[in-house]
């Protein structure tokens, strides 16, 4: 049977061609849709993850209800046995410390007095270690514009707009001037080793990027650090594992006292809640549009069918078929139209979606006055469920018209049919 309905689509193109093109069209959209969502979306919690949250990230109590000040003398003591812990525990997750501070980034003239000031975000990262993994996940080769990336200590980057405002270029001594852990005033000198460009405003006006150790030495945290992050080992931010990591951490190690430590996920923070939600319910709603609105074309192309094959229909139940028997090889037979549609739009969804994945759309233009940490380029992102998010729209579609379009020929009674076929 189904030999003979693969070769009834094949040889009548007429019944065959505008169904399939259809749900071709349909599935196409659906899987480029979903690609394209995954990865504007994905990129933009990664980024976010790269700069500020990480996937998991280990702070004190206190410090957790004040994270948008970045409050140093809240920050975490005693990082380092910290950080061999969560390593020893969480091995496959890896663990970087960071510093978060603020201050005035002072420019001094051949006399030592203020040429220019500004007001500076500083990050400290680790940069010069052995096995460091910051360089490449903030992707500072791509965004370096002047110099070269921090080789020595006491060398600092600086974004390229910033830099350009204080009139300074690689190689010229820069002062911080900020306050330590304690309370303390500190003033520290620099070498500007070279200038960053992330494409992102809130970065780019003023962002200064140093060495933790130095970070340390210049605020007074010999073995202090605002955030421990951590990264697990997926490319995009995984939320249930995440939220495992998060709370069997608590359950050993959180406690209620003002600076004990507590885990906390990427979800948690900076309002990312909203579009990993987004994220989860984009891919129900673009299957549900999709399904509704090809099952309604398919419908109506199923009428048109349907009609056309009524002389059909009379034969085969002239020759003793049944009409149940009919309803379900016509089934079978737009489930197969659906298989095929489904497939050759997968292909070419998947096709766009990889060509745009590699090239990308360059919106950094557009983000100019912006205030959120959002990449530059948009990009889509495919995974594994996009090669069969199709199916569900192509296959669910054509069953569902066809169940439509053939309960119109299921209740004709058969006399009708038998009138038609003799006509």
């Amino acid at each position: 049977m189904i030999r003979f309905l693969l070769k009834g689509i094949i040889r009548d193109k007429n019944r065959s061609r505008l169904p399939i093109i259809i749900v071709t069209l349909g599935v196409m959209f659906t899987v480029f849709l979903y690609c394209y969502m995954t990865g504007v979306l994905g990129d933009m919690i990664n980024f976010n993850a790269n700069f500020s949250t990480g996937h998991v990230k280990v702070i004190t109590q206190s410090y957790k209800e004040n994270m948008d000040i970045m409050p140093l003398d809240l920050s975490l003591e005693g990082c380092d046995e910290i950080t061999d812990m969560l390593r020893s525990e969480y091995p496959e997750t890896d663990w970087v410390q960071r510093i978060q501070f603020g201050g005035l980034l002072d420019v001094p003239d051949k006399n030592g007095d203020t040429k220019e000031q500004g007001t500076a975000v500083g990050l400290g990262l680790d940069l010069l270690s052995e096995n460091n993994t910051e360089t490449e996940r903030l992707q500072l080769n791509k965004a370096l514009v002047k110099g070269r990336l921090p080789e020595n200590k006491e060398e600092i980057l600086v974004s390229d707009e910033f830099a350009t405002k204080l009139g300074v270029s690689p190689g010229d001594t820069v002062t911080f001037i900020g306050s330590t852990m304690y309370g303390g005033m500190t003033i520290c000198n620099f070498t500007l080793s070279g200038t960053v460009k992330f494409g992102i405003n809130i970065l780019d006006q003023g962002a200064i990027i140093t060495d933790i150790a130095d970070a340390k030495t210049a605020l007074g945290m010999e073995d202090a650090c605002s955030e421990i992050l951590g990264f697990t080992d997926v490319d995009y931010y995984d939320d249930e594992k995440a939220g495992i990591i998060a709370a069997d951490y608590n359950s050993k190690h959180s406690g209620q006292g003002e600076f004990d430590p507590v885990m906390i996920r990427l979800r948690d923070q900076d309002n990312l809640k909203m579009y990993l939600d987004m994220m989860n319910g984009i891919i129900a709603l673009i299957s549900f549009v999709f399904i509704f609105a090809l099952s309604i074309i398919l419908w109506n192309t199923g009428l048109i069918g349907g009609l056309r094959r009524y002389g059909e229909v009379g034969l085969r139940l002239a020759i003793g078929e049944t009409k149940g028997h009919i309803y379900r090889s016509m089934l079978l037979e737009s489930l197969s139209v659906g298989l095929i549609g489904s497939v050759t739009g997968t292909v070419a969804g998947l096709a766009f979606s990889y060509w745009l994945q590699v090239k990308g759309i360059d919106i950094s233009h557009m983000l100019e006055d912006s205030t959120m940490l959002m990449p530059g380029v948009f990009r889509t992102h495919i995974t594994g469920t996009a090669y069969y998010i199709g199916f569900i729209p192509g296959l669910m579609s054509t069953a569902f018209g066809t169940m439509l379009a053939g309960i119109g020929i299921y209740k004709r009674q058969t006399a009708n049919l038998f009138k038609e076929l003799q006509v």
